[in-house]
Formats: structure tokens, sequence, C-alpha cells
């Protein structure tokens, strides 16, 4: 019986090292408050849980409408991303600034902490964790072990693909873990600074970021442009911000700091 090649394992650690080194770079650089990760967290696993609830109970229902590749399901994905990613993001980044001493200085760290969860945990951590109970399920040869590999056979077949041919989309899921960092900086950082300094429009900067999931039902009509688009798109994002932090910093060293109502 086959077993799952261990170069699969390479896409989930590369995100972990990325996102750790990420968070360890910056609490270097500048410091990285713990509330930060606490509330990031809580802003995303409650955008995360509200998906999964939206998805089991209408997902099936949109596709069957509209078709697995349409705008309409485009913008079911995209727009839930704008509303619960981001906007929880702001949010609880509103939150932060009023009660938890949350500062435009924090909005970088609050960026990275969103992509932390995202890519060193829900998609590094735990996709890890489900490979190696694969692989170790799969190479004790027993009847569970048989059925699960039926299954996965019959529906992930490019679970068993040779290395060289597994390579290739691991870099690119490695690409788009690259980009979705970069997305949930940007827009983690243009929230905090849009609730730190009252100025709504850095809010209007990053509600249309969370518009890149609709490109997601397009993505087999070719993956590769896909992730290089997204990867561009992301970069852009970044771009907004890192000009957003400018204005920030150089508000900040010509007048008093903002005071939230």
């Amino acid at each position: 019986m086959q077993n799952i090649d261990p170069v699969l394992f390479l896409e989930p650690i590369l995100a972990i090292v990325m996102s750790i080194v990420a968070v360890m770079y910056w609490q270097k650089r500048r410091g990285f408050r713990g509330v930060v990760l606490l509330l990031s967290f809580i802003a995303y696993a409650s955008a995360i849980a509200a998906k999964t609830a939206i998805q089991a109970l209408t997902l099936n229902g949109i596709v069957k409408a509209f078709g697995s590749m349409s705008i309409e399901l485009s913008l079911y994905y995209g727009l839930q991303t704008v509303f619960l990613e981001v906007g929880l993001a702001y949010v609880l980044s509103l939150y932060g600034v009023r009660r938890k001493n949350l500062k435009s200085s924090d909005g970088v760290p609050f960026g990275i902490s969103l992509a932390f969860w995202e890519n060193g945990v829900l998609l590094g951590l735990l996709s890890l964790f489900d490979l190696a109970v694969l692989y170790f399920l799969l190479a004790s040869g027993t009847g569970l072990a048989q059925t699960v590999y039926s299954q996965i056979a019959a529906t992930q077949s490019a679970y068993f693909l040779p290395p060289a041919a597994l390579v290739p989309s691991v870099l690119l899921g490695t690409l788009e873990r690259v980009s979705s960092m970069l997305a949930h900086i940007a827009w983690g950082a243009l929230c905090v600074y849009a609730a730190a300094t009252g100025r709504k429009r850095f809010l209007a900067y990053a509600l249309p970021m969370g518009m890149v999931d609709a490109l997601v039902p397009f993505a087999s009509l070719n993956i590769t442009v896909f992730e290089v688009g997204v990867f561009l798109l992301s970069v852009g994002f970044v771009l907004v911000a890192w000009r957003v932090a400018k204005q920030v910093q150089s508000v900040a060293a010509t007048s008093s700091p903002y005071t939230p109502p």
C-alpha cells in the first residue's frame, strides 16, 4: 500500500517557520505585545467560525444555483472575507484602542498576528498534524489504513504522486502562504491605523483587500497564474499599508496622539 510522500510536509512546515520568524523578527525589532496576539486571535477565530457556519448552511445551495465557477460564488467568498476577516479585525482593533491601549505602533504586529493564526496555526500546525496522522496511519498497514487509503486514492489521488510531480504544487502552495501573510499583515495594520487615528479612510483601504478571496472559484483555470496574481495583489496591499504607515508616523511626529471617544 502506497504512502503519501514526505515532500507534502514541506508546505505546512514552511508556513509555520515563516510565521514564527515574522513574529520573532518584529519582537526583536520593535516589540510585540501579548495583547495584540490575543485580540488578533479573537478576531481571526471568530471570522473563521462564522465562515464555517455560513458555508456549512449555504455553500451547497450557492454552488447548485450558480455553479462552482461563477461571479455569484466569487462574491460569496469575497464578501465573507471583507465583512468577517477584515471587518472583525477592525472591530477588535477599535476595542483594543479604547480598552487595551492599542496604538498605531501595534498595527504591523496585529497584522503579523493575523497572518500567524492563519498560516502558522490553522494551515500550518493543524495541516502538519493531519498529514502526520495520515502518514503514520497508512504506514501501519492495518485494515483501517487500507480503508483510508482507498478513500484518499479515490478523492485526493494527488497525495500519491511522485516527489517530482508534487514539488511544483508545494512551491505554489508555499507562495500562497506568503501571499496570505502579506495580505493579512496589510489589512491588519490598516485596521489598527484606522482605529487608532479615527481615520475611516484607512478602513476603506483595508476592506476591499478581502475581495482577494473572490478569485478562488477561478483558481482551477490556471493555478500558476492565480497564485502569481494573488501574490502581486498582496504585494500591492503591503505597499498601500506602508504608505499609510508613513502618513501615520508623520502625523504622530508633529501632533498630539489621537484620543478615541
